[in-house]
């Protein structure tokens, strides 16, 4: 470390009231070991339900597949109710969908652009407190799909469905103990603004439209 440096971080420490090093040692104590918050009752019942209902609340439109293999058939019907042409861009974690056996659907995968009308994400927990998905940034979840297109639909496994906020921190953890993301986004229900006279507007800073597929085990 360079006299210079050590100068200014020695500097630092005398107003934090501790030295730097006391500060980043504490900080990685917090972070090997963190302490859950207040972990509100209300997502701690049938959490699929729960889930389910709170998403509706924040305006998102929901519909449930029996498997993976019947999601491009509940895409395709949502975009026809809204007379939204069948071309998507879906997320490369979404490969192993049987995308191309749906008829009337044209599916392109990576990040999303300025033209297209519909983006398909992978969520990596649904929030059951508050109905909102929690998506990953990544190579296999561009964050440009859940921002650019008007709609954002959003593929949820049923599984990965948790109470509180808390839960999915810590299942992150868990399953990306060395590989946290860039960023996290946690979206509930479609962009709005009612900063324009009270007036809610749908839209104003992202999609207008989310669509949350969730998929279930096809036995239950």
């Amino acid at each position: 470390m360079s006299a210079s440096r050590d100068r200014i971080l020695g500097d630092i420490g005398k107003t934090l009231g501790g030295r730097v090093q006391d500060r980043m040692a504490e900080a990685e104590r917090r972070i090997g070991s963190p302490r859950a918050g207040v972990i509100p009752a209300r997502g701690q019942g049938d959490r699929l339900a729960v889930f389910i209902s709170e998403a509706r609340l924040a305006d998102a439109t929901i519909d449930e597949a029996r498997g993976a293999a019947e999601v491009p058939a509940r895409v395709a019907g949502y975009l026809a109710g809204h007379s939204v042409a069948g071309i998507i861009k879906a997320a490369p974690g979404l490969k192993t969908i049987p995308w191309r056996e749906q008829s009337g659907l044209d599916v392109a995968f990576g990040a999303a652009e300025p033209s297209d009308a519909v983006g398909v994400s992978g969520a990596f927990a649904g929030i059951a407190e508050t109905g909102t998905v929690m998506l990953l940034s990544g190579p296999e979840c561009p964050t440009t799909l859940a921002f650019l297109p008007e709609t954002h639909i959003v593929v949820l496994d049923a599984g990965r469905i948790v109470g509180a906020y808390e839960d999915a921190w810590a299942r992150l953890r868990v399953e990306r103990p060395n590989a946290m993301p860039r960023s996290v986004n946690w979206i509930t229900g479609p962009s709005r603004t009612a900063d324009i006279e009270q007036t809610l507007f749908l839209g104003a800073h992202g999609p207008r439209r989310l669509h949350i597929v969730i998929v279930r085990d096809q036995e239950a």
